[in-house]
């Protein structure tokens, strides 16, 4: 461990400042603190892989870590999206918003996900038990093309079930851009779960762990808050740990895969060679 960044002693007091207002209701901040306490929680984190590592997303991307959080925002309203059929996820409000403003306010909320999710992975992943097989700079094996087309053709099916039957098949959106995403960016050379899996690379599931750390801090920030969410999900509406039934936790596994393949085919289409995540 080498000594601990000054700019995450001041995130890590932004987190818990933004903790208490948040769950204290203090006027007016409490309104406006979830993306305070995610950035608090991202650079805090992003201190503690300086620290432990030498090197960290903030340190690598420099002047493009902003755009994590960029292309994050884009992907939840994806999800979002998806939302209008399953219709899985609620918000309650504190007040009415103009539409400019809700989607104002509600991007720069959704901009943390992605930047959360990838410095929790890392962290995890500088233990060597959770550390990938496949390194950083390693895309691993390009699978048979057939191979390829039929977990496309498999997206293709959990993307429209969902759609056309949303009371059974609700569980599917977390899944779908994965299956839909992950073979084309195997194709094209970048990484992918499915090169890890061709290698027997189980270390890979540092990344759904990483993502259910976050959703258990999603979760339990959001108990307490107002604005908040909350769920209304078929069939498994019961033992509740803070707003999310039991067995929804399982859907955060899938969502991590989800969330780096659609990373990696932003970075296909940009063009963009470098991949600075550590795992």
């Amino acid at each position: 461990m080498r000594r601990f960044p000054f700019y995450g002693k001041i995130a890590l007091a932004l987190c818990f400042m933004a903790w208490a207002c948040s769950w204290l209701r203090v006027e007016p901040l409490y309104r406006y603190s979830f993306f305070p306490l995610w950035l608090g929680y991202i650079l805090t984190l992003d201190a503690l892989n300086r620290a432990r590592k030498g090197s960290s997303l903030l340190h690598r991307m420099g002047g493009r870590f902003p755009l994590l959080f960029l292309v994050s925002s884009l992907f939840w309203w994806i999800f979002e999206w998806f939302n209008n059929f399953v219709q899985n996820w609620h918000y309650r409000l504190d007040q009415p918003y103009t539409p400019l403003a809700y989607f104002l306010i509600a991007s720069l909320n959704f901009s943390t996900v992605l930047p959360a999710v990838m410095e929790t992975t890392e962290l995890l992943s500088s233990f060597k038990p959770f550390h990938p097989h496949l390194l950083a700079e390693q895309t691993g094996p390009r699978l048979p093309l057939p191979l390829l087309l039929g977990v496309v053709a498999l997206g293709l099916l959990c993307l429209v079930l969902p759609i056309l039957w949303p009371q059974y098949y609700f569980g599917l959106i977390w899944l779908c851009l994965a299956l839909l995403l992950d073979p084309v960016n195997n194709w094209f050379g970048r990484k992918s779960t499915l090169a890890h899996l061709a290698v027997g690379d189980w270390h890979f599931i540092v990344l759904p762990l990483g993502t259910l750390i976050c959703g258990f801090f999603w979760e339990m920030w959001n108990y307490f808050s107002f604005p908040k969410w909350y769920y209304t999900v078929p069939y498994i509406e019961f033992w509740k740990i803070f707003e999310m039934p039991l067995l929804g936790y399982i859907g955060y596994l899938p969502f991590g895969l989800e969330l780096f393949a659609l990373y990696q085919f932003v970075l296909l289409l940009l063009r963009q060679k470098e991949d600075h995540l550590s795992f």
